[in-house]
């Protein structure tokens, strides 16, 4: 059957009718906002490559948090800076670290009203802002499982809801599932970020998490963005090793990757709309040159649309007022 008989507009025509055979909706329900909790008493400290974007004091986050209840946010991914690091990062795995800290805060005051999503890397923690144990000027796979598997087993005790690795070492969900295990944690389920490549958008993260590396970078770990087959395979390893949940890392680059995961993987899925796409849109509708709403709504709806359950974004806020909000 074609034109004239068929005419795709006659559904186009105004919203109700367009609402009612939309096939992918944005819900408030799915998004994950990320914090960066920051050792010290400054309350909040602005992050100049990420417009209104904060690293927050154990005080401010929960005032964040509020926030972030009052809109239906239902989880938060944390992230710890803390004031001194050392060459093994054993800020994330000490019980009185700023992550295991804020955990205990967040949990006293809001219980289970927000889901707290622990990320789980040594970047932040370590002086020379690699994500593992370091020897012969290389990242030591095997060792730094071991201190994975601490600092996922200290975040649990401390309260978290969920663990989310996003080192990119071999092996580590199968690590640090067993830990979670064998110490009475086997209640916690695993969102790994499975795929995560050496992305040219984290500048603006490391900026936030003061994680840049001191030497040399992380594509001898993270994966090259090139490759698809390779993000299958690691997906599936994953899977096998216990994930419970699995991300790619970033999202608007990579939304064959998503697709291709809501197509061969039997897991839920999860995006994470990286810094980088962040400031992208904050800068394009500083000047003018978008429309910031219109443009938020759309990025996010693609993510969806390729295949993702939660999605991680700077712009859940947002989001999550204009979803109560008439279209404009």
């Amino acid at each position: 059957m074609g034109f004239p008989e068929y005419r795709p507009r006659r559904l186009r025509r105004n919203e109700k009718l367009r609402g009612m055979i939309r096939e992918h909706e944005l819900s408030v329900h799915h998004l994950v906002y990320p914090l960066f909790i920051k050792e010290g008493s400054e309350e909040r400290v602005a992050i100049p490559s990420m417009p209104g974007i904060c690293q927050f004091s154990i005080d401010a986050a929960l005032s964040e948090i509020e926030e972030l209840c009052g809109l239906s946010i239902p989880a938060v991914l944390l992230f710890g800076i803390p004031n001194e690091k050392d060459e093994v990062g054993s800020g994330a795995y000490d019980e009185s670290g700023v992550i295991q800290k804020a955990i205990r805060a967040i949990k006293g005051r809001f219980g289970s009203e927000m889901l707290i999503i622990a990320d789980l890397c040594l970047c932040e923690y370590t002086s020379h802002g690699h994500c593992g144990a370091i020897k012969d000027n290389e990242v030591d796979n095997d060792e730094t499982l071991k201190l994975l598997a601490r600092a996922a087993v200290a975040q649990s005790r401390a309260g978290a809801d969920m663990i989310a690795p996003s080192d990119m070492m071999d092996g580590r969900v199968r690590a640090i599932r067993h830990a979670l295990d064998r110490e009475g944690f086997p209640h916690i389920p695993i969102m790994s970020y499975a795929a995560k490549y050496a992305s040219g958008l984290y500048g603006p993260f490391r900026d936030a998490a003061e994680s840049a590396p001191q030497f040399g970078d992380r594509r001898g770990y993270q994966m090259d963005p090139p490759n698809q087959r390779e993000a299958l395979r690691e997906m599936e390893l994953d899977v096998e090793e216990g994930a419970d949940i699995i991300m790619v890392k970033p999202s608007l680059f990579y939304l064959d990757i998503l697709a291709l995961a809501r197509e061969r993987i039997n897991r839920p899925l999860a995006a994470y709309s990286v810094s980088g796409e962040y400031s992208m849109v904050q800068a394009a509708a500083a000047q003018g040159w978008i429309d910031y709403r219109r443009v938020v709504m759309e990025m996010t709806t693609g993510i969806k649309r390729a295949g993702a359950d939660i999605i991680i974004t700077y712009f859940a806020k947002d989001i999550a007022r204009w979803t109560k909000e008439p279209t404009p």
